[in-house]
């Protein structure tokens, strides 16, 4: 339930911060980090620091990439499994020799993998050891409202909520991430996102590259001070120029010559990537947002948009012994935000129980739409405001009344004519179908199911969904987080 201490203490500040950046004053979170800095900065192997105010640096592909934990229930009964995390400040090595103060689950930057099970709940009790009040939201996640995180109904520091997880719903791989409104971007920036994934007896029989063939890859860009501390300023993306997969710069991970399964994660506020695998390599797309494709889609390359997952198999049996590939993102301007990841190749591996099946998973059938609605982002040049419908997000207001069980047409506007920026359009509860973009079919990922889609400026992009098993408020926003932290996020209410 939405308190009203909470809309009071957050929901009136939904106009101001589109204007006035939210973080003017030093937070308590960053009076803790300026205090803590003179701690930290020794220069060490493998780290350069170059003058006063330059970022370390680390030598490209000589760290491991890091893996991140699977954790394990405190307790399991034969329906539900039960967790507990301590949302925290902690010190992490990103670069060799520095401590950098992040914020976490549990410790761990990125945070620990959820594994579910459809149809098996899960209880997480979440305790807020931060300074700031926080929401978890589970992205992608068909859940109840008391259990989405919406981004008014935060708890303190000091306090815990329970966010129970039905897990019905088909495999996927989602994410859980703070979503605290005004303080979400800052919050993800700075450490607060992890894998939950969902697996099912479909998947189980497709006999995809499993286990520790199975990995999930989180990609996040950030800015670094002389002292290997993250450096956060809203709207200074372009200042980012670091790309971490997993928490880590410029890692190398050892392969078998067989298959494996990525599940890339784009975790950035703002940049897009687009991914290629050496000069010629091949990534099979099998999975968007909301799970399974009908079918593999053979790429060069797959472009992943703040907030969207996509799961891709790459066969290294191409590859001989011996070979280096590097995962490249061409959206990168520099060495430390084009080549992400390399891939060594390290000799035969058995592999007779992985494939690639010719057929995965059939969309489901949304039935026709009886409702049409049209979106549009905006932005009000006067004053900077971000806008979805000439409005900023005031969550005592309802902007769309929605029909349980109705199946809905959703038309979404980026019109030319403002600044040429794109927009991400985040759905909370349903995954929908893309049915068209600037009136043409889409294609690869874009043709599963989703719950993030991009809208580039001057585009439209048309998605078919229908909200069914929950009642209650949820949100729908811009997924470049600094787009919603500073308003331009809106609400729905879905009634018998």
């Amino acid at each position: 339930m939405l308190s009203r201490r909470n809309m009071i203490k957050l929901g009136t500040l939904g106009g101001l911060a589109a204007v006035v950046p939210i973080r003017a004053a030093m937070s308590p979170s960053e009076r803790v980090l300026e205090l803590t800095r003179g701690a930290h900065g020794a220069h060490a192997h493998g780290a350069t620091l170059v003058s006063a105010g330059v970022a370390p640096t680390v030598t490209p592909f000589t760290r491991a990439l890091l893996i991140p934990p699977v954790l394990s229930p405190l307790l399991s009964t034969l329906t539900t499994d039960y967790y507990r995390m301590t949302i925290r400040p902690a010190q992490v090595e990103i670069f060799p020799g520095f401590r950098t103060d992040v914020l976490s689950y549990g410790g761990q930057f990125t945070g620990p993998t959820i594994r579910a099970r459809a149809g098996r709940k899960i209880v997480i009790t979440q305790t807020n050891g931060m300074s700031d009040p926080t929401a978890v939201h589970l992205h992608g996640g068909h859940v109840p409202p008391e259990s989405d995180g919406h981004p008014m109904d935060t708890f303190d520091p000091g306090s815990s909520r329970v966010y129970t997880y039905p897990n019905r719903q088909a495999g996927a791989t989602l994410w859980y991430h703070d979503h605290a409104h005004h303080l979400e971007a800052e919050h993800v920036y700075r450490g607060l996102a992890g894998f939950y994934t969902i697996k099912d007896d479909v998947e189980d029989r497709l006999r995809l590259p499993s286990g520790a063939h199975d990995v999930p890859l989180m990609f996040r860009d950030a800015q670094f001070d002389e002292l290997g501390q993250l450096v956060y300023a809203m709207g200074g993306f372009r200042d980012r120029k670091t790309v971490l997969v997993n928490g880590r710069a410029q890692p190398f991970f050892r392969v078998k010559r067989r298959k494996y399964r990525f599940r890339l994660l784009n975790t950035c506020l703002d940049r897009d990537l687009n991914l290629t695998l050496g000069a010629d390599g091949e990534l099979v797309q099998i999975a968007s947002d909301g799970g399974l494709l009908p079918a593999p889609v053979p790429a060069t390359s797959v472009a992943v948009w703040p907030g969207e997952r996509v799961e891709v198999v790459v066969d290294f049996t191409r590859y001989a012994t011996g070979t280096q590939v590097v995962l490249v993102n061409d959206r990168g301007s520099e060495d430390s935000t084009r080549n992400v990841l390399r891939f060594d190749v390290v000799g035969d591996a058995d592999d007779d129980e992985s494939v690639i099946p010719a057929t995965l998973r059939p969309l489901p059938d949304l039935g026709e739409p009886t409702v049409t609605r049209d979106v549009s982002f905006s932005m009000d040049l006067a004053t900077g405001t971000f806008l979805l419908d000439g409005k900023t997000f005031d969550p005592t207001r309802v902007d769309q009344n929605v029909k349980l069980g109705t199946t809905e047409l959703w038309r979404i506007h980026n019109p030319a004519g403002g600044p040429p920026i794109p927009h991400n359009m985040h759905l909370h509860l349903a995954q929908f179908q893309v049915v068209e973009r600037d009136g043409l079919p889409v294609i690869g990922h874009e043709a599963g199911l989703k719950d993030t889609v991009t809208v580039r400026s001057g585009s439209n992009v048309s998605f078919k969904v229908r909200f069914d098993g929950y009642t209650g408020r949820y949100v729908y926003h811009c997924h470049l987080l600094e787009h919603s932290s500073m308003a331009m996020m809106a609400q729905m209410e879905i009634t018998r």
